[in-house]
C-alpha cells in the first residue's frame, strides 16, 4: 500500500487525460493527522519548475497537509500562467479537504508535476483530475498514487517499513531519466504515522536524502521539478527514538534509490562506484561521481569491455587529493589496475551480469562514499532523442 500503509493517509491515482497514453496521471495523498508535521527537499537547479517555486513556500513552516502530483506535463518555463495554476491546484485541493471535515489552506498544500519541460498543461484537464482524486481518496488508494506519477518509469516504485514499536513509514517514487540530484531527486512521497516534529522530519530526511537519492546519478541531467516530502501523521501514537527513526526512513529511501536505478532508461548494467580512502567524504563523492559521468566509462561497460583507463582518466578531472601513481581500480572484484599500472589481467573480469561494482582506492585517507550509475546504452538514446515526439 506504499504511502497509504501508516495510519492516518489517504491516497489516489486518477486519469485526467494529461497523457496522450491514457494512462493514470494525477495523484494524490493526504495526511488526516492528528499532526501534519512535515519536512521537504528540492532540486537545488536554478531553473526551478513552478511547483517547486510554489512548495517551497509551502512546506517551509514544517505543515502538508495533502501532496498533489500530476504527470503528463513538467509546469516548467510556463511563466505566470503555470505558476497560477499551481496556485489554483493547491486551492482545490485544499478546499476539497476542507469540504471533507479538515480545515485547510492552499499553504499548506505541496504541489508536483512531471513530463515535458515548456509546455502548458491542460488546466481543464488538471482541475477535473484533482477532483476525480478529491472523490477518489481511500486508506488503501497507495497503489493507484503510485502508478500515476510515472512518466517514462516502466514499474511503480513502492517501499513500506514496519518498525516493532507499531509504527510505519510509507513511500512511493517516480523516476528513470534526469536522475542527477542536487539536494533531492526525482518525486519522492513519504509517509509515518510515527509522532515526530517537523524538526525530526528535516533532520532525517536531509540525512537520508544525502546517503541515498543524492548519490544516484543515472545520466549527469538535473530535474528542474526534483522533490521529496516527508509527511507525519502521528496517528500511531508512538514517539519513536530520533535515531531509530532516520534509520528506518533511510532504508526505505535506500529501498526506492534502488528502483529507480533498476528502472532507468534504457540501461542494461546497474553500476556501483565505491570510493575508498580518500581524504573526506566530499572528495570521495567528487570522483565518484566524476566516472558515473563518464560517456566513455559508460559506454565501455554497456559494450563489455574493463576499460579501467576511461575510469583513471574521469578521476584524473577532479580535484580530490590522491597520488596519480598509487591509485587501485577494481571491477567485479578483479584488480586491473595496480598503483596506476595495469595489474590482474582485464580478461578476467565478468561484465555479462547485470550489476557491475567499480572499487577505486585512492590510498589518501579514511573517508569513502559510493555513487550508483547506469551503462549509456543506444536504447537510451533512443528514448531520449524522441521524448517530446
Amino acid at each position: 500500500m506504499s504511502v497509504t500503509a501508516p495510519a492516518g493517509f489517504r491516497a489516489a491515482g486518477v486519469t485526467a487525460g494529461l497523457k496522450p497514453s491514457g494512462r493514470p496521471d494525477v495523484a494524490l495523498v493526504v495526511n488526516d493527522g492528528p499532526s501534519i508535521a512535515a519536512a521537504a527537499v528540492y532540486t537545488s537547479n536554478r531553473c526551478k519548475a513552478n511547483p517547486v517555486l510554489w512548495s517551497e513556500r509551502a512546506s517551509a513552516d514544517g505543515r502538508v497537509r495533502a501532496v498533489v502530483i500530476n504527470s503528463g506535463g513538467a509546469n516548467c518555463y510556463t511563466g505566470p500562467i503555470g505558476f497560477q495554476l499551481t496556485h489554483a491546484t493547491a486551492e482545490q485541493v485544499a478546499a476539497g479537504i476542507t469540504s471533507q471535515g479538515a480545515q485547510t489552506g492552499a499553504i499548506d498544500i505541496v504541489v508536483c508535476s512531471t513530463g515535458l519541460i515548456g509546455e502548458h498543461l491542460d488546466s481543464s484537464r488538471l482541475a477535473h483530475g484533482v477532483q476525480a482524486a478529491l472523490h477518489a481518496l481511500a486508506p488503501d488508494g497507495g497503489g493507484h498514487a503510485a502508478q500515476a506519477i510515472m512518466t517514462t518509469d516502466t514499474v511503480a516504485k513502492q517501499a513500506v517499513h514496519h518498525a516493532s514499536g507499531g509504527w510505519s513509514i510509507g513511500g512511493m517514487a517516480k523516476g528513470a531519466g534526469m536522475l542527477a540530484p542536487g539536494l533531492a531527486t526525482m518525486l519522492v512521497v513519504l509517509t509515518t504515522d510515527a509522532s515526530v516534529d517537523s524538526a525530526i522530519c528535516d533532520r532525517a530526511l536531509r540525512a537520508a536524502t544525502r546517503m541515498t537519492f543524492d548519490r544516484l546519478d543515472t545520466d549527469g541531467c538535473m530535474s528542474t521539478n526534483d522533490t521529496v516530502a516527508l509527511l507525519a501523521s502521528g496517528a500511531s501514537g508512538v514517539r519513536p527514538d530520533p535515531e531509530e527513526f532516520g534509520a528506518a526512513l533511510s532504508a526505505v529511501c535506500v529501498d526506492l534509490a534502488r528502483q529507480l536505478l533498476g528502472d532507468a532508461e534504457g540501461a542494461e548494467h546497474t553500476i556501483a562506484i565505491e570510493v575508498r580512502h580518500a581524504a573526506t567524504e566530499d572528495e570521495a563523492v567528487d570522483v565518484a561521481r566524476a566516472v558515473s559521468r563518464s560517456n566513455l566509462f559508460k559506454c565501455a561497460v554497456f559494450g563489455g569491455d574493463p576499460n579501467w583507463g576511461r575510469i583513471l582518466a574521469a578521476v584524473g578531472t577532479t580535484r580530490a587529493a590522491f597520488v596519480p601513481a598509487e591509485i587501485d581500480v577494481a571491477m567485479n572484484g578483479v584488480w586491473i589496475c595496480r598503483h596506476g599500472q595495469p595489474g590482474e589481467p582485464r580478461s578476467l573480469v565478468d561484465l555479462s551480469d547485470r550489476h557491475v561494482t567499480v572499487t577505486i582506492d585512492l590510498h589518501a585517507g579514511t573517508a569513502g562514499a559510493t555513487v550508483w550509475t547506469t551503462d549509456l546504452t543506444t536504447a537510451y538514446v533512443h528514448e531520449n532523442s524522441a521524448y517530446s515526439t
